[in-house]
């Protein structure tokens, strides 16, 4: 009979029609009969209706408790009844909920069990009981029972579900004071739940805790704590986690060995990485390309590429098939790194091994031109792969727009922008940047403000970069005005104007021959405590010096200097070269004792300059000490350095000095270039003529000392081959020592290489012809030049002309 009411109340309320019965109606009104009283102390009423009869029933809690317990069997109509009540205004108590919750999980009604705990947790009545007594009324009645274990496993996902994992946590460690173990999936959910908003400390905390209730682990929970624990970096432990699985007896499998993997990479080891994938192979476990991809990726990152290269030969000798993920990770990194052509030669091969490309690996390659120079090379690319028929996004496009407004072709790059909206694709602001800067370059500033304002028109709003580039723009070619009233309806539009604005109207006025606006402008800046930035500094003294006003720059640089700002490294290594380029020394000595004092790391472009000034000038003890505080502050000195060191030693007859200085750039593993050696030949030889004429006397018809022979044989070793300059070298030490035909031996094995002679070469045959009063062969080197079309110079005539001089005086003395 209590079946037939509770269907009679399901379809009420479900609006299902349903006819009543005689019988049933009847039914209705005999069968409930007590009352219950509600929180006011009035008693609850609940209306039946049909066409023809209205019926009122009123329940306690013990009764509706009956009730759901005498249609466990129907869990549907269950619920029906318990939310048809609920509707109906009675407030159901926790043994009620108990009981609806312990008759869906018996009926493996998860939906619905997920649905009812979602409003209860939700639920922002007064319910008179808070979830944790609800739970502890259903471990005392059904402890150690299969339905705990789904009704828990669901709260745990609504709790995760709507962003309440402190609540999720804590119910897990209140199931653990009962003695009661949860199933693991539903452990493991939250684990990797906890990891993915970013709680691996949490998630490790529960793991433990929960690990002392006796909780068991299956290989996925392991898997889940590895990548916790690389999430922090503490990819040690996480191999810890590693060998307690097997010793647990629980064999890692690939995911577990992949997620590994991926961490370990993931903290700068990927050679570490690459072990373990390896080992994991050995032992049988099928890697997949995935973990793969992710060593290659690792590599990548630390731009051992060689090393990258080497993974995704090994994959295919393991029978893997590498996809274009794994060549995306080289072809990006060889892009980064300037090495173009084998970013190009891998995406060739990618291609000839049936691998398709994509968007972002056209991408990658065709920025990688960009960034070098090579506009005219991303236009054909890009029309290469439209022919291909490869889809080409937005970003693609903006690259090619990009390379067309540098090349001065504003048609064609306005043609892509149209030739975008024709495949759907949408040009965003980027796009009409691009198209700005392209007409600002060539100064077709009235269309660039034209496309900037019809922007407007279609409801494209221009950003701050936009704005910078117009403003530059304007700067750039005279109009100040323009680029200030830019200025205000940037704000008008509020848009505020930064550190890149700023910058940029500074360098676009000293671009643009307005040196006195741009310090005017400076300078109201600085009165506004605006011009303290970084960018706004480093571009008032990169226009000084771009102008050449190094003294201003200089200046400057004192002067902020002792505010505690110091420009930006481009700005720093501008001043530095300027200075001493222009024999400023001291100057530009000062401002790297500036930085010093600031804590600023010069730049080796910076110290190699001054160590360069410095050994032009002869004074090898500053250079030197220089070289050691560059050393000293971390920096590694380039091959340019050391070259550059031991020339300033050899011009002041430190051979010795200039020697060792080469032995130590050895030691540190730079190979010399030819220039290298050419500078140490020159040395060795002078120092042979200077002074050492027994010597010479002893070493015969060789004309070379045999300090030059070891480095000449070094060379050879090495594999430098000797050029123009070095071959001049030698031919000058040899007709110093008065061995012109062992210069002429050197001079026709030059000429045999394909190398060219230039008037310094022919120059110094005819110095060592006319020192042994060679004339006429002299005179014939010179025509020889002029036919060849080496215009000979001012100190090829003089030498001839002292020589011809010196010829006819003895001739007349005779």
């Amino acid at each position: 009979m209590w079946v037939s009411t509770i269907r009679l109340l399901s379809c009420r309320n479900s609006l299902t029609p349903f006819k009543f019965s005689s019988f049933t109606s009847l039914a209705l009104a005999d069968q409930i009969a007590h009352c219950f009283p509600n929180p006011n102390g009035k008693k609850r009423t609940i209306l039946i209706r049909d066409s023809s009869l209205e019926h009122s029933v009123e329940l306690d809690t013990s009764r509706v408790v009956e009730i759901l317990n005498s249609l466990k069997k129907e869990p549907i109509f269950a619920l029906s009844f318990f939310n048809y009540v609920k509707n109906s205004g009675f407030s159901h108590d926790v043994d009620a909920y108990s009981m609806i919750i312990r008759i869906l999980c018996k009926s493996g009604l998860n939906r619905k069990l997920n649905s009812l705990l979602k409003d209860l947790v939700s639920s922002k009545e007064n319910l008179g009981f808070d979830i944790s007594t609800l739970f502890d009324v259903l471990f005392k009645s059904y402890k150690g029972s299969a339905s705990l274990v789904r009704a828990f496993d669901e709260l745990i996902k609504v709790y995760v579900d709507i962003g309440m994992l402190d609540e999720a946590v804590d119910a897990f460690f209140q199931i653990g004071t009962h003695g009661f173990i949860p199933d693991v999936r539903s452990y493991n959910f939250l684990l990797k739940r906890l990891i993915d908003r970013g709680k691996p400390k949490i998630a490790r905390a529960v793991y433990h805790q929960l690990k002392r209730f006796g909780m068991n682990e299956n290989v996925y929970t392991f898997s889940i704590l590895i990548k916790a624990l690389c999430k922090e970096g503490n990819w040690e432990e996480a191999l810890d986690i590693l060998k307690e699985m097997k010793e647990m007896g629980i064999d890692p499998d690939v995911f577990t060995y992949t997620t590994l993997v991926d961490g370990i990479c993931s903290c700068g080891k990927s050679d570490l990485g690459y072990e373990l994938l390896s080992a994991a192979r050995g032992m049988g476990v099928p890697m997949n390309v995935f973990s793969y991809n992710t060593v290659i990726r690792g590599f990548c990152d630390k731009k051992q590429l060689r090393e990258a290269e080497c993974v995704l030969e090994d994959m295919e000798k393991q029978g893997l098939v590498p996809d274009r993920y794994s060549y995306r990770s080289l072809i990006g990194a060889y892009c980064r790194n300037g090495n173009l052509w084998r970013a190009l030669f891998l995406h060739d091969e990618m291609l000839l091994k049936g691998i398709k490309t994509n968007c972002v690996i056209i991408s990658l390659i065709l920025q990688s031109l960009f960034r070098m120079g090579m506009a005219v090379e991303v236009v054909d690319y890009f029309q290469k792969f439209k022919d291909a028929g490869l889809f080409l996004d937005e970003v693609v496009y903006n690259t090619a727009i990009d390379a067309h407004c540098k090349l001065g072709k504003m048609k064609k790059a306005v043609e892509l922008l149209n030739e975008m909206k024709g495949r759907r694709l949408v040009p965003d602001t980027i796009h009409y940047t691009s198209l700005i800067g392209g007409y600002c370059r060539l100064g077709e500033l009235d269309d660039a403000w034209k496309l900037f304002t019809y922007m407007f028109e279609i409801d494209l709003v221009p950003d701050i970069v936009t704005y910078n580039t117009l403003a530059s723009g304007f700067c750039r070619h005279g109009l100040v005005q323009e680029a200030f009233e830019l200025l205000d309806s940037m704000l008008d539009r509020g848009v505020k104007p930064n550190d890149v604005t700023y910058s940029m109207v500074i360098g676009g006025l000293c671009k643009g021959g307005k040196l006195k606006e741009a310090e005017t402008f400076f300078n109201t800046l600085e009165k506004k405590e605006l011009a303290q930035s970084v960018a706004t500094f480093s571009a008032m003294v990169n226009g000084y010096c771009d102008v050449g006003h190094l003294i201003e720059a200089y200046g400057l640089f004192v002067r902020f200097s002792k505010k505690g700002i110091v420009p930006d490294e481009i700005a720093r290594s501008k001043l530095i070269s300027g200075l001493c380029k222009a024999g400023d020394v001291e100057r530009a000595s000062s401002v790297l004792k500036l930085m010093l004092a600031m804590d600023v790391t010069p730049d080796e472009i910076a110290y190699s300059k001054l160590i360069a000034s410095f050994s032009r000038v002869g004074d090898m003890k500053k250079a030197w000490c220089l070289f050691e505080n560059l050393v000293e502050s971390g920096l590694t000195p380039d091959l340019i350095t050391y070259t550059t060191l031991m020339n300033g030693y050899c011009k002041v007859n430190r051979l010795q000095e200039a020697c060792d200085v080469f032995n130590k750039m050895k030691e540190k593993g730079i190979k010399p270039d030819v220039i290298t050696y050419t500078v140490l030949l020159d040395g060795h030889l002078k120092e042979n003529f200077q002074g050492r004429a027994r010597l010479r006397k002893e070493k015969g018809k060789g004309g070379v000392d045999a300090k030059s022979l070891e480095l000449l044989r070094q060379m050879t070793e090495m594999e430098v081959e000797p050029d123009t300059i070095c071959y001049t070298v030698l031919m000058d030490g040899c007709c110093k020592n008065e061995r012109v035909q062992d210069a002429l031996n050197i001079f026709g094995e030059m000429l045999e290489r394909g190398l060219t002679p230039d008037a310094v070469t022919y120059t110094v045959l005819v110095t060592g012809y006319c020192s042994l009063g060679e004339i006429d062969k002299a005179v014939k080197l010179v025509d020889e030049m002029i036919v060849k079309g080496i215009e000979p110079d001012i100190l090829t005539f003089s030498v001839l002309d002292d020589a011809i001089m010196k010829a006819k005086k003895a001739q007349f003395q005779q």
